[in-house]
């Protein structure tokens, strides 16, 4: 396994039959992903904005190098090309048990369903290993490829938040979509330490 690998189990399904593995992001991936983000400058505008630079990178390590945020990689299967990212963020323990995810397909290999498949893993990873209850993700209603991305993921529609986030000059208006460990077959695993008991 590569450093930073994830081992995520897939119910039903072989390793084999994975056409991507999951990796945290780290310092060793500076140069191709400031290439992958220059490449996708199209792809990305208006939708996200990703590090562009050698110090935004720095900076953005540096976040996600905190206990309650993480930056995977989606990579392809045998090339280990990088086809995209997903990020669980701000992550909440407790009663809520629930972070937020963002995620970015990268232009040379977006269209031919790796970002599916490393949302499946990711969904799975963050509801068995790290015993997180919900995930949502907030999507600008323009962005059809994304909301399709979530739909195929089980996620379901929750509502619109008007004005939620400051993206490319102005405040956008986002839909609300989540998915909980009661709507995927995961493996049973114990509740997370900070889950009160009642």
């Amino acid at each position: 396994m590569n450093d930073g690998a994830i081992d995520v189990s897939q119910a039903g399904r072989t390793d084999a039959a994975h056409r991507v593995t999951l990796r945290r992001l780290g310092s060793a991936d500076r140069d191709e992903f400031l290439d992958l983000v220059r490449a996708s400058a199209d792809l990305h505008r208006p939708w996200v904005s990703l590090p562009s630079t050698p110090e935004q990178y720095r900076a953005y390590l540096a976040r996600y190098a905190k206990p309650d945020e993480e930056s995977l990689l989606v990579c392809v299967r045998g090339s280990g090309n990088v086809a995209g990212l997903v990020n669980i963020n701000s992550i909440i323990r407790g009663r809520f048990q629930s972070a937020s995810i963002a995620y970015a397909a990268f232009a040379p290999s977006a269209g031919r369903g790796y970002m599916s498949e490393g949302l499946e893993l990711v969904v799975r990873y963050a509801f068995e290993q790290l015993r997180l209850h919900r995930l949502e993700a907030q999507i600008q209603p323009e962005n059809e490829a994304s909301l399709k991305l979530v739909r195929r993921a089980g996620f379901r529609y929750e509502g619109l938040s008007p004005e939620l986030l400051y993206i490319d000059g102005a405040w956008r208006d986002h839909e609300r979509w989540a998915i909980t460990s009661s709507m995927i077959d995961i493996a049973p695993t114990p509740p997370h330490a900070t889950l009160p008991e009642r």
